[in-house]
């Protein structure tokens, strides 16, 4: 018999197989994400699962080392490798392994993945940049397998437990910063106009110029994604404006060294011609010529943090805050300053 979180009774799995007229086997192997059931049959077992608010018995966390899906957005990063550090330092503490899987660009898991997910039976899953819809939601809830998402692509829905960072405060106090040394003419590359962060960040920067009383001039955004070409590709059509920006703030780390090396090919020295600031401070930042002036990004921090929430689920726990955003800071170095003289 399936109890529900108030201990009351539910409907059990022989129920839902008599509503759906199958076996009881058919309706476990359902749950436990088998493949051998045909797609109309495990559709209609899933809408009586859901229809019937069915949750199974969450297991008891033995001794014995489990597992925990991480589900990335996209792998082929420094930053991807950093949130991956942060998973493990805390998934190894609680005996733990990691089985990592990623999505090549999408937001959304495939099916198949949600069913292998399911066949492993994991701990939990944390979901980075990414989410799952209200169906493959249910399909994790009525397994009683948890998960939590890091940095989320979009609003998450009520009741989901999210780890970010201040994105808006972190594009404020880099503009902030550049509009303090002088700059009045200052371009954004961000990432993807559909993912919350990125808009965060250009909603901060636009913030920043009207407290200023600078005049926000929509030639100067440029959405794109966080990756070094595209903030190379970006920064050259900003720099072959008319009048080009004195200052450029990228949505990443990775995408100001594409701006670098856009201002390189047009002549420009950083920060004499043209200030930079990243966003993520990653590893690299204080190693590049000049070094990046960026907005720390807690990335380590915000994947611990997951990782320990989604432990205290899998244990029994209910979270006191489910939606947890980390500060981000200002990390000033060499590659930003006052603007040069306007070219005559």
């Amino acid at each position: 018999m399936a109890t529900s979180t108030d201990g009351t009774r539910q409907v059990t799995i022989a129920q839902v197989a008599t509503l759906a007229g199958v076996s009881v086997p058919t309706v476990s192997k359902v749950l436990n994400g088998r493949t051998d059931v045909a797609p109309a049959t495990r559709a209609r077992v899933e809408a009586l699962l859901a229809e019937h608010g069915y949750r199974r018995r969450r297991a008891r966390v033995s001794q014995a080392p489990g597992l925990l899906d991480l589900v990335f957005h996209e792998l082929d990063s420094a930053w991807a490798q950093e949130v991956i550090k942060g998973v493990e330092d805390t998934a190894s503490l609680h005996r733990v392994g990691v089985v990592l899987s990623e999505l090549g660009g999408a937001h959304r898991p495939p099916q198949e993945l949600i069913d292998d997910i399911l066949a492993r039976k994991p701990l939990g899953v944390i979901l980075v940049l990414s989410s799952l819809d209200a169906t493959q939601r249910h399909q994790l809830e009525s397994r009683s397998i948890p998960f939590v998402v890091v940095d989320t692509a979009g609003e998450p829905p009520a009741g989901v437990p999210t780890v970010g960072s201040n994105n808006w405060n972190g594009g404020l106090s880099a503009v902030r910063h550049l509009l303090a040394l002088g700059h009045r003419r200052i371009g954004v590359v961000s990432g993807p106009h559909d993912v919350l962060c990125s808009r965060a960040r250009v909603d901060g920067y636009r913030s920043a110029l009207e407290e200023a009383g600078v005049p926000w001039d929509p030639d100067l955004v440029r959405w794109g994604d966080f990756a070094v070409n595209g903030g190379y590709r970006h920064a050259r059509d900003l720099l072959a404006l008319p009048e080009r920006p004195t200052a450029i703030f990228a949505g990443s780390d990775l995408q100001s060294l594409g701006v670098m090396r856009a201002a390189r090919e047009a002549g420009l020295r950083i920060p004499e011609d043209l200030s930079v600031v990243g966003y993520d401070d990653l590893p690299i930042s204080q190693w590049l010529g000049p070094s990046l002036t960026t907005v720390r990004q807690p990335l380590r921090e915000m994947a611990s943090t997951a990782t320990q929430m989604l432990m205290d689920l899998a244990g029994g726990a209910t979270l006191p805050n489910p939606r947890i955003d980390l500060a981000t800071e200002l990390v000033v170095r060499e590659s930003t300053a006052p603007p040069a003289d306007p070219p005559a």
